[in-house]
């Protein structure tokens, strides 16, 4: 994979996740990382904490080519239609934790 361009940045939304979830036993939580070109403010990448590779094939497919524009909650309702996985609550957590820490970098004070 090529690197990323120089006006990407990484954000990581994470959250909890129910104590028999197969996510928990792995990694302890539930967290997606971003990659976001800044200047379009725009998805390019995604991954998440998953015990599945087709899991997190879906979740890139769910998350890529999403403008931030947009808010959080165009996205909720997507997850909310899309993704039936037994993580789904955690998921949409972990979306919100990102977004708002993507909202706190691109404030006047971030980037």
């Amino acid at each position: 994979m090529e690197p990323y361009e120089k006006n990407t940045i990484y954000v990581v939304g994470d959250a909890k996740t129910a104590v028999n979830n197969p996510i928990t036993l792995q990694f302890n939580a539930y967290f997606i990382a971003f990659v976001i070109d800044a200047e379009h403010e725009v998805i390019v990448d995604a991954g998440a904490s998953t015990t599945l590779e087709v899991t997190n094939q879906f979740v890139r497919s769910l998350f890529t080519g999403y403008s931030m524009k947009l808010g959080a909650e165009p996205m909720i309702e997507e997850i909310n239609r899309r993704y039936h996985g037994s993580s789904q609550k955690a998921m949409i957590v972990a979306w919100k934790d990102a977004f708002k820490k993507y909202q706190q970098i691109k404030s006047p004070d971030g980037i």
